[in-house]
């Protein structure tokens, strides 16, 4: 199983499945991370979190810790 933790600065990746219950779940899910979207991770912070993204057209940050629900191929 691939997660967007996973995808290397500069790859574009498709999401798949959203782990995760309740709360957390649709968060991810109202910031428009749903199945069939593409993701475009452009950068990386120093550290390594968070994950800069592009998704339907705008910049989004995400922690490590979500990016780690998110599965891709």
């Amino acid at each position: 199983m691939k997660t967007l933790r996973d995808v290397k600065i500069g790859e574009t990746a498709t999401i798949v499945r959203l782990h995760g219950e309740g709360a957390l779940k649709r968060r991810i899910m109202d910031m428009g991370l749903t199945r069939g979207t593409q993701v475009l991770v452009r950068k990386m912070a120093p550290l390594g979190d968070p994950l800069e993204l592009t998704v339907r057209g705008y910049e989004l940050s995400v922690r490590k810790g979500d990016a780690e629900l998110i599965e891709v191929e």
